[in-house]
């Protein structure tokens, strides 16, 4: 197939022409049996086969193979694409938030040096306990964001209906007057009944969501200047959360969001070309890497139905793969907000 962006771009993420035809190889269906069907299938010799495999593994691309399978298993290509992205961010993130430290630590012995002592009020860390304060805390911090609130989304949640789906974001009323609002919300998150359809009608009154595996953690980011980091279990009543001016902690945390950001799917609500909202829940979902039995659960359909539909989605797109349909469907706007 003919990839969506040049050479160039995916040697600069390690890989090259034989990977490339390989894992196209390895996604399609009915999968290849054995090394040389799929050499077969990739139109490479067989020889070239193991090492492509090898940078395939070592980029994240496949997994090692099961008891009884010759073959590794595959990543769902937008999982890992975006985590590979998303390792390289991290690698910068780190190497800046290691000079970060250590400046703090050469200001720390100047101040001893010249004989002034850090006030320690200065580094605008605030811990904040207990379940209620937290949740007022939170409020508080929202409802003053003025440009644009900044959100990362995972279980467990403090709040939710009987059926486990968590308490709609209160996010609307900043949207209504003007304030930007970004949310990432973890996969795992995406469980409950309704959910997917609740964050698609979010994202149609103009909040921007996006979806990504295995969050690193909760966070809330106002104005870019302050953030809060909640507890991982905001139910606990004996939790508690840090508000963070600090500079040196806060340019860790806001470049944090933005990686996750970058490398996370988004999910919106504009139809085109006849595309449901049905449509769109299942491509979210398709692109996050999930099965269909996965989805038929999610969005409590049958999955005949599912599998129904993606062929359907496959025809409209002109797509072979469901990787291929995936691109498709991100070039026409239907998986953006």
């Amino acid at each position: 197939m003919n990839w969506p962006d040049s050479n160039s771009d995916w040697e600069e993420l390690g890989l090259g022409p034989d990977e490339l035809t390989l894992y196209e190889a390895l996604l399609t269906s009915p999968r290849p049996a054995s090394i040389a069907d799929l050499a077969r299938a990739a139109g490479l010799l067989p020889d070239r086969v193991p090492p492509a495999l090898g940078t395939l593994a070592n980029q994240g691309f496949v997994l090692p193979p099961t008891p009884g399978e010759t073959l590794p298993g595959v990543v769902p290509p937008a999982t890992a694409l975006r985590n590979l992205i998303h390792l390289r961010q991290a690698e910068l993130l780190g190497r800046s938030a290691r000079l970060e430290v250590f400046s703090a630590s050469v200001d720390r012995l100047a101040a001893r040096l010249t004989g002034g002592v850090p006030d320690e009020r200065a580094s605008g860390i605030e811990t904040v306990r207990g379940r209620e304060a937290i949740a007022a805390r939170v409020r508080s911090l929202m409802t003053s964001a003025t440009s644009e609130l900044a959100l990362l989304d995972r279980p467990p949640y403090a709040s939710h209906d009987g059926r486990g789906t968590p308490a709609p974001l209160a996010v609307t009323d900043l949207v209504e007057r003007g304030v930007a609002v970004r949310v990432v919300v973890d996969r795992d998150g995406l469980d409950a009944p309704g959910r997917v359809r609740g964050l698609n009608e979010l994202a149609g009154r103009g909040v921007e969501i996006r979806v990504a595996a295995d969050l690193p953690t909760k966070l809330i980011v106002v104005d870019g200047r302050v953030s809060l980091l909640p507890p991982t279990d905001a139910a606990d009543p004996t939790a508690s959360a840090l508000v963070v001016k600090d500079a040196t902690l806060h340019h860790v945390l806001v470049p944090l969001f933005e990686s996750v950001w970058d490398r996370a799917m988004p999910i919106g609500r504009d139809a085109r070309d006849g595309v449901t909202p049905q449509d769109r829940e299942i491509l979210t979902l398709l692109a996050s890497g999930l099965k269909d039995e996965a989805i038929a659960r999610r969005l409590d359909v049958h999955v005949h139905t599912v599998r129904r539909r993606i062929k359907a989605l496959l025809l409209v797109l002109d797509a072979d793969t469901r990787f291929q349909a995936g691109v498709q469907a991100l070039r026409r706007g239907w998986l953006t907000a």
